[in-house]
């Protein structure tokens, strides 16, 4: 819910205050965030750290879809997003390590306050980089949130059905996969972490080749293959029968990534400048809030059979990739 509904203000307040002021906003109310962690009395008080915290997380998305819009032609804004998704998940790889050390070594109150002392220091490292981003923006238009959605062009709108689709069929499964791995085919929890590794691995192995292509030959044909991974996904994991092709299952999960910068490249081809930041807020305040209920959804199919919501998110997800393919 969060992250939907911080996507329209992100994109709001850069476009109005342009991307360095809106990423300084950002990064002082996610630090607010992690003090208000660092000193809370009881843990219902850690929900307003949450609210706070997450500025960067969901506010953020739109300036920096803007930035690489505003930075890059349109024929190298693939790659840009493959690079930046690239270096976003170096530090997920690492950070995690870093934060269970430091729990195992001084105890869950220690640790974590150790850590977010770090988050607090880094976060002010990045305050100090976000002053050099120096990026002419043009003037934004003073038009309301239906001026912003009646400024999409009709394949951005087609490509957002599409994507809600294709969506609905990640959330319907997406928290359900470890525990169908672990519970049902009743392998241990460390082989399912190396399931991830190989997914990330992949992800990360298919990113730069799919973004050149895609700048060159065209942004279509990878996000039909990123939205058949979605659909596939779910119905390899279902399907498999031991752990050789539960590994052949996560390898076409981390192909789910082929075709994202090609997608989200696409986004910004179809924004108009003047309310860039706005659109792509839009789209995934949109997004976001349509497939809010796809997770219940799943918990209640779950009932039925662990298998049923895989077999049916396979289903919606076929049909969002035939919804993009056809128009």
């Amino acid at each position: 819910f969060f992250d939907a509904v911080y996507q329209y203000p992100g994109g709001w307040l850069s476009d109005r205050f342009g991307r360095r002021r809106a990423f300084l906003i950002f990064i002082a109310l996610a630090s607010v965030g992690y003090f208000v962690y660092l000193f809370s009395p009881s843990w219902p008080i850690v929900f307003v750290g949450l609210s706070l915290s997450l500025a960067w997380h969901s506010m953020a998305s739109p300036a920096i879809f803007a930035v690489i819009g505003d930075s890059l032609p349109r024929e190298r804004r693939a790659m840009g997003f493959t690079l930046q998704s690239i270096l976003k998940r170096v530090p997920i790889v690492i950070a995690p390590i870093i934060g269970g050390a430091l729990i195992a070594s001084r105890g869950v109150l220690s640790g974590v306050h150790i850590g977010l002392v770090i988050t607090i220091v880094l976060a002010a490292v990045t305050a100090l980089l976000v002053l050099r981003i120096n990026i002419p923006v043009k003037r934004a238009e003073a038009i309301n949130i239906r001026g912003v959605w009646r400024s999409f062009h009709s394949a951005l709108k087609r490509l957002l059905i599409s994507d809600a689709i294709i969506r609905t069929c990640e959330g319907m499964t997406g928290v359900f996969a470890i525990l169908y791995v672990t519970n049902v085919l009743h392998f241990s929890v460390a082989r399912y972490g190396t399931l991830v590794a190989i997914q990330m691995t992949t992800s990360i192995l298919v990113y730069i080749p799919a973004g050149k292509i895609a700048d060159r030959l065209g942004r279509k044909p990878f996000v039909i293959a990123t939205f058949l991974s979605f659909a596939l996904f779910p119905l390899a994991v279902v399907f498999a029968s031991n752990f050789s092709l539960l590994v052949v299952a996560f390898i076409i999960g981390g192909l789910r990534e082929i075709g994202e910068p090609a997608r989200k490249a696409m986004i910004l081809d179809f924004a108009k400048d003047n309310v860039r930041a706005r659109s792509v807020g839009l789209y995934y305040l949109v997004r976001s809030l349509s497939i809010t209920p796809a997770a219940a959804i799943g918990g209640l199919l779950w009932k039925l059979s662990p298998q049923t919501p895989f077999v049916v998110a396979g289903a919606i997800g076929i049909i969002g990739t035939i919804v993009f393919a056809a128009t």
